[in-house]
């Protein structure tokens, strides 16, 4: 199988980097490429209209790529997942925020 695209070449790395590891390890992993692929995310949202349907969609394009990370890594939907990988997305979105803010400077 060969990637199509950048997205699919991040997610047969990270289920090759969660091979055989503890589950600790793999959200770890998973919360990793949660952050990496907010940024650019984060970076577009921060020179929409807030609340306009082009920073909807940079917000929340994001969602379905999170959820293949984690069926990938087959972390499944476990509740206690929920708070890291959460405050990875997050924290990559306003990374990628305050890079275009320096950006502009």
């Amino acid at each position: 199988m060969f990637p199509r695209c950048a997205t699919d070449s991040l997610i047969l790395r990270i289920t090759a980097l969660s091979v055989g590891r503890s589950p600790m390890s793999r959200l770890l992993v998973v919360a990793l490429g949660v952050f990496v692929v907010n940024v650019p995310f984060g970076f577009w949202r921060a020179g929409v209209r807030k609340l306009s349907a082009r920073w909807f969609v940079a917000v929340h394009a994001p969602v379905p790529l999170v959820v293949a990370m984690r069926s990938a890594a087959g972390l499944g939907f476990k509740l206690a997942t929920f708070p890291i990988l959460v405050g990875a997305y997050f924290a990559g979105q306003f990374t990628g925020g305050k890079l275009r803010g320096l950006r502009g400077r």
